[in-house]
């Protein structure tokens, strides 16, 4: 498939694809016209890369990992060294320290909402209770 259809079916855009390649993540065929050709397991592969990268690894540690994830959500280290098993693990405490601090914001947002939406409820309530006070002395 050429990389129009495979930023389609990824939803990751061509220049995203082509920066991929660059970092040697994925790996096109070149057609006799210069367009270039994915196999068609590269829509999982490229999925993985975006979950990958989304969950907040660089995409050097991506690298490295890709030969070992044979499907999407499974990864098999047959040969894991020491070195990628620490890089793994002070990932893994990056993200869960980055994980601590955005339940910290998100509850913090929700207070601010509920604060702000309960005072709203409390501004609504004193005014139709002036309405009402008002009509009434009419």
């Amino acid at each position: 498939m050429r990389i129009g259809e495979l930023s389609q079916r990824t939803g990751t855009s061509r220049r995203l694809l082509r920066y991929y390649e660059e970092q040697g993540l994925i790996v096109s065929q070149r057609c006799a016209n210069g367009y270039r050709a994915y196999d068609d397991a590269f829509v999982d592969r490229v999925r993985q890369i975006r979950g990958l990268l989304d969950a907040g690894l660089p995409t050097r540690i991506i690298k490295q990992i890709l030969p070992c994830l044979d499907k999407p959500r499974v990864i098999h280290f047959s040969d894991a060294t020491p070195e990628m098993i620490a890089t793994l693990e002070h990932e893994r405490d990056r993200m869960t320290r980055r994980i601590e601090v955005l339940i910290r914001n998100r509850d913090a947002i929700s207070e601010y909402l509920a604060a702000v939406l309960e005072g709203d409820r409390s501004k609504a309530t004193s005014r139709d209770v002036e309405k009402r006070s008002a009509a009434v002395s009419i």
